[in-house]
């Protein structure tokens, strides 16, 4: 997050985001302060600038490499390549010891400057809540500009602002998408739109939905980055390509606003992330952070968990990335301040106030809607306080674990809380008991499945059949597909040749968790 003291560039690049501005060098291991932002002219000398972004607008790699000759002391020179090699100005970069980035070649130079400018405003660095009132006066400014209701969109269709100017005409949509600040979900229709807004770099015109009425929108963009959306109903279809072009050039000033914006709102997450991370990993911390995350220390509070649950180990990692997003976002709309954190791929949720179970299903859900990926959450039992919170996290884990083992095709969305999946739970448990004592014998269950795979029988699957269906031959010959005889006949050479006793309930209950829990075992 960005030091409200002693910004660091590494900071102002993660604020602006990496479509923007990329390093093509790398960054110092140390802090890289940054106090401001330079243009060099052309022609011109390089004006004086300790520790500040230096622009080289019009220059081209080899006049950039005379300019690094008089940027001592800069933070950081920033260059247009336009195609052309680095390599000759990179290593000059190094020898110099300013770090070199390359802008997105779309982006005007004076936008760019407005970008870092606004990134490094002391009002944005403030950790408190973002200027939110600045986003709806650019609603009523561009609602009153270009003719017709505004709302100002975030890249997970939440509305952080919209215009109040008396006499425009709304819909329902547009109802009950300030009633809950978030785009209702009408995938048919409002997905297209989205799709379409985001391939055009021009205004976009589109026809009243059932029950609503026509619309002008606009994305609103850093470079190639797409920070959100910006929409005008057009009640009477009345608007004209003067008022396109009126929001065209709304969605540039926007963009500045929407970058201050998400600066302010990344500050302060990223700092509620680091405190939950801390009361996660040493509940005793609880009088220190309970109050910076606003929470009271002894009321109720229970931890919620979410998982990407995908075999692609990149998909997966950036997935995780935006579901903490969501998460986090729905998580605000419903209790306002938080405590949200993304911990080794899963993200976690401190829920203070019951009932909880709707509200996950509702984030997964959502959360697989946008991300299109399977969602798994866990929701752990209700605690006293923050200083129980170990256990409610433990129960979360546990959830999660229990719902990845188990035996049933993957869902798209899949949500339990702990009292739902105790008995898994507890096979989960007994699991790592087995598998982390080696005192337990372990002849019985490895010794079957290696006879089935030695011989090319179906011992273990046969026994495990017989006493999941509690000893029912009929069943267990249902289940295989199989004579009930053949089944008698299996079980009965099973018990010559493994030497255990199937009238005997503690032999059948230990053979049962070594078959059923083989897998889980490595067996």
């Amino acid at each position: 997050m960005l030091d409200p003291e002693v910004p660091d560039l590494a900071q102002v690049l993660d604020a602006l985001g990496a479509s923007l501005l990329r390093p093509v060098t790398p960054l110092p291991d140390r802090p890289v302060p940054v106090s401001g932002v330079l243009i060099h002219e052309r022609r011109g000398v390089a004006p004086p600038g300790q520790d500040t972004i230096l622009l080289a607008v019009g220059a081209d790699p080899g006049e950039a490499k005379d300019l690094l000759h008089s940027a001592a002391g800069y933070s950081a020179l920033v260059v247009k390549s336009f195609g052309e090699p680095l390599t000759e100005l990179s290593d000059a970069a190094r020898d110099a010891g300013v770090v070199l980035l390359a802008a997105d070649e779309a982006v005007p130079w004076h936008h760019l400057e407005a970008m870092l400018s606004s990134a490094l405003a002391p009002a944005v660095r403030t950790p408190g809540a973002p200027a939110a009132g600045d986003l709806f006066a650019l609603a009523n400014a561009i609602a009153g500009m270009v003719g017709g209701a505004t709302t100002i969109e975030d890249p997970h269709r939440r509305i952080l602002a919209y215009s109040t100017l008396p006499g425009q005409p709304i819909d329902d949509g547009r109802r009950q998408g300030i009633l809950g600040l978030q785009v209702p979900e009408v995938p048919v229709f409002y997905d297209d739109q989205y799709r379409e807004l985001a391939r055009t770099r021009q205004t976009c015109r589109f026809p009243s939905l059932p029950g609503g009425l026509p619309r002008l929108g606009v994305a609103v963009r850093a470079g190639s980055e797409m920070l959100g959306s910006i929409w005008v109903v057009d009640a009477d279809d009345s608007l004209d390509e003067t008022a396109e072009q009126a929001l065209f050039n709304a969605a540039e000033i926007a963009a500045l606003h929407l970058l201050a914006a998400r600066t302010a709102v990344d500050v302060v997450r990223r700092r509620r992330a680091d405190l939950l991370q801390r009361l996660l990993a040493d509940p005793s911390s609880v009088t220190a952070v309970a109050p910076q995350l606003g929470l009271d220390p002894d009321a109720p509070v229970a931890v919620a968990a979410f998982t990407v649950a995908d075999p692609e180990d990149v998909l997966a990692a950036h997935a995780a990335t935006r579901l903490a997003d969501l998460v986090s976002l729905h998580c605000e709309a419903h209790y306002g301040r938080h405590g949200c954190a993304l911990i080794d791929g899963t993200v976690y949720a401190l829920l203070p106030k019951g009932p909880h179970g709707e509200l996950v299903a509702d984030i997964a859900r959502r959360a697989h809607g946008a991300l299109r990926m399977p969602v798994q959450a866990g929701l752990g039992a209700t605690v006293p306080g923050l200083r129980s919170i170990a256990s409610s996290r433990a129960d979360a884990d546990l959830v999660l674990r229990t719902l990845a083992e188990q035996r049933t095709s993957p869902e798209a969305c899949r949500v339990a809380a702990i009292e739902e999946v105790w008995a898994g739970a507890t096979l989960s448990v007994l699991a790592q008991i087995l598998a982390g004592d080696a005192s337990l014998p372990r002849r019985l269950g490895p010794a079957v499945r290696a006879h089935d795979v030695e011989h090319g029988t179906t011992y273990a699957p046969t026994i495990l059949a017989y006493l999941d269906t509690n000893g029912d031959i009929a069943a267990a010959s249902a289940r295989l597909s199989v004579h009930p005889n053949t089944i008698r006949y299996r079980l009965s050479r099973a018990e010559e040749i493994f030497g255990f006793d199937l009238a005997d309930p503690d032999e059948r209950l230990v053979l049962w968790l070594r078959l059923r829990l083989g897998d889980q075992l490595g067996w």
